[in-house]
């Protein structure tokens, strides 16, 4: 068979795709964390050492770290991704299916399972998509090749090296996001270790595959971050037309009282609120302009799931939206 220019072209092409990856066990900053697993956690030098070389550095991910969602829509194009009619409909069909496992852990942890449900539609379409990138590649290439948050993601890869050890998985294996996420919930490496629970009592940890861990995963992670069973989420503000801009979208943690936001121009259009109540302002791009509302505590604990305000926003709509859905349906 002869073959012209094109064709190899495309067969030299193809080679560079799939052969030019980094070997991360000879990557310059590979010794330290090397050491550090052996010295620290026990490992022998030879196997992380062979984990690292079948590692492979990937794009796609740092292009995908560098351009999220969060940073490049506003709400009126971010909500669009998050709050179509099919994503509705499958929480409450999730919620149907999963009832009795989302109100035992509604009931022992104090949040409502419709913020369960919609934190995994948000993250994953209910386990649809877990993501396509296998985890050590996600933390290598982002541990060793993104210098913006490499000391997180080496981190994360030194906990990923811990969790599978622990679940005794072979670290080539799990798939998740491009950033190192797990499972219906998408927990990194350190959350997983810290967070996940095994909720059906079979001595297993699974919340890759196995939805009633991933439920009381999901559930005990926002309790364990502060969560208050019936406190307020977000509720609408009106504004004064001197309202103080300077305060709005904080990411920290609520700190103005509802007396503290009206000196600043913001009154909630809910009046029963305590005075005493703290609150964020937040400003929103919504489709017929801006939309101003007050965040409270609940929606702080939300962006310690995902930090980004359209994040925490979309999960608390979602979650109306398929209560609203299930309600519907029964």
């Amino acid at each position: 068979m002869q073959l012209n220019n094109g064709s190899l072209l495309f067969i030299f092409l193809f080679f560079c795709t799939t052969f030019a990856h980094a070997d991360y066990s000879k990557h310059d900053a590979v010794p330290a964390f090397v050491a550090r697993l052996v010295k620290e956690h026990g490992f022998e030098k030879s196997y992380v050492e062979n984990v690292l070389k079948k590692a492979e550095k990937q794009q796609g991910i740092l292009d995908a770290i560098s351009r999220p969602a969060e940073k490049t829509l506003v709400w009126k194009e971010y909500k669009n991704i998050f709050l179509d009619d099919k994503r509705i409909k499958l929480g409450a069909e999730f919620w149907e299916e999963n009832g009795a496992i989302l109100a035992k852990a509604s009931k022992e942890f104090g949040v409502p399972e419709e913020i369960i449900v919609a934190i995994i539609g948000v993250e994953t379409r209910y386990g649809r998509q877990k993501g396509g990138y296998r985890v050590i590649d996600a933390l290598t290439t982002l541990g060793f090749d993104y210098e913006p948050r490499s000391e997180f993601f080496t981190n994360e890869l030194v906990q990923f090296f811990l969790l599978t050890r622990e679940q005794k998985q072979d670290p080539l294996t799990p798939m998740g996001s491009y950033a190192g996420a797990m499972g219906y919930g998408q927990f990194i490496p350190s959350s997983y270790r810290s967070y996940a629970v095994d909720y059906d009592g079979d001595a297993v940890v699974d919340i890759w595959n196995n939805p009633v861990d991933a439920i009381g995963s999901v559930a005990n992670y926002f309790k364990k971050h502060g969560w208050q069973e019936g406190g307020l989420v977000l509720g609408r503000t009106r504004i004064s037309s001197n309202y103080n801009q300077d305060i709005l979208n904080d990411s920290s943690r609520p700190s103005l009282s509802m007396l503290e936001l009206k000196t600043h121009g913001f009154d909630p259009v809910n009046t029963n609120i305590d005075a005493k109540e703290k609150a964020v302002a937040l400003m929103y791009e919504g489709v017929y302009g801006k939309e101003f509302w007050l965040g409270y505590n609940n929606f702080y604990v939300i962006t310690r799931y995902n930090r980004s305000r359209l994040y925490a926003m979309a999960v608390w709509q979602l979650s109306r939206l398929i209560r609203y859905e299930y309600e519907a349906a029964a």
